[in-house]
């Protein structure tokens, strides 16, 4: 089966899963998860990215992020690979600690933001790790009461959602998670669209970012178009040019060969020179990836 694409839209909000291989552990000691929050600070600053809510439990974590410009993938991958390559290093293993592809679902903040931070600040309580919240440590629940800081967390934002007046937003935000919710995913407020699993939102916000992924008809240019196909496949130019045969990289080069010729701007020559291929291989990826009318 084809991996889905992912959808990017700037600013949007995604709940954001990312697990251990296998859900083995990804955590072997307390100063792991500090390691862990200097990584995703990092990523946050050199993406531009947010994250309002977070929970590292022991074998998977959960992550609210906003993006800006950057996809979403760049983020996550910046911050998975650090991490392992560090960890790894230190217990002298090898393999892969997270698995090769996290879950994110682009959500409707306007309706469910509130409903998604409560459910990733209940993860250890649903767990039984914890009866209350605010005794697990590991999530970004302490910090809305007030109790920690954390500069890489956003928490104003969901705060003034429910007051202006920060000791108003507090007392509200303790209420809040006091009240009975949906404490599945795919339960009540917690259900994804039932044509696209991959939002959260009605189908005004579905058909909204179906539209917002359109081809801009102002990428007329090879570049142009190799940067809608690296933000669009969540690769690089390195890697599209590259020895390897991964399935999602002949996909991405197969639909760069078909865009740039059905729209006059290079032909498939050029792009099979760009990409370090011979014009057959491209042809060959366009007539296995994309349907016949297309690779013609």
């Amino acid at each position: 089966m084809a991996r889905r694409l992912r959808l990017h839209a700037p600013g949007a909000f995604y709940h954001v899963t990312l697990r251990g291989n296998h859900r083995q552990p990804i955590f072997f000691r307390d100063a792991d998860r500090d390691l862990l929050d200097g990584f995703v600070s990092d990523s946050l600053e050199r993406f531009a990215a947010r994250i309002h809510a977070y929970c590292w439990m022991p074998n998977h974590l959960h992550m609210l992020v906003q993006v800006s410009d950057a996809p979403l993938g760049r983020l996550i991958h910046r911050i998975a690979s650090a991490y392992a390559r560090t960890v790894q290093l230190r217990i002298n293993t090898t393999g892969h600690l997270f698995e090769r592809r996290y879950h994110a679902v682009l959500v409707d903040a306007d309706s469910y933001l509130l409903t998604l931070v409560r459910y990733i600040h209940l993860n250890p309580v649903r767990a039984g790790i914890v009866r209350d919240p605010a005794d697990y440590p590991w999530s970004s629940h302490v910090l809305y009461l007030d109790r920690q800081q954390k500069t890489w967390v956003t928490t104003g934002f969901v705060l003034k959602v429910l007051a202006q007046q920060s000791d108003n937003a507090i007392r509200r935000y303790r209420e809040f998670m006091a009240c009975p919710g949906p404490d599945k995913w795919g339960e009540g407020k917690l259900s994804p669209h039932h044509e696209q699993p991959h939002i959260l939102g009605d189908d005004a916000f579905v058909a909204r970012i179906i539209r917002s992924q359109l081809p801009s008809p102002t990428a007329a240019t090879l570049e142009g178009l190799v940067h809608a196909c690296c933000d669009k496949f969540e690769v690089t130019l390195e890697l599209l040019a590259s020895r390897s045969r991964a399935h999602h990289l002949a996909a991405a080069r197969a639909w760069l060969g078909h865009e740039a010729f059905a729209n006059r701007v290079a032909t498939i020559s050029a792009v099979a020179r760009l990409l370090h291929r011979s014009e057959s291989a491209i042809r060959n990826a366009m007539r296995r990836h994309l349907p016949a009318r297309a690779s013609r």
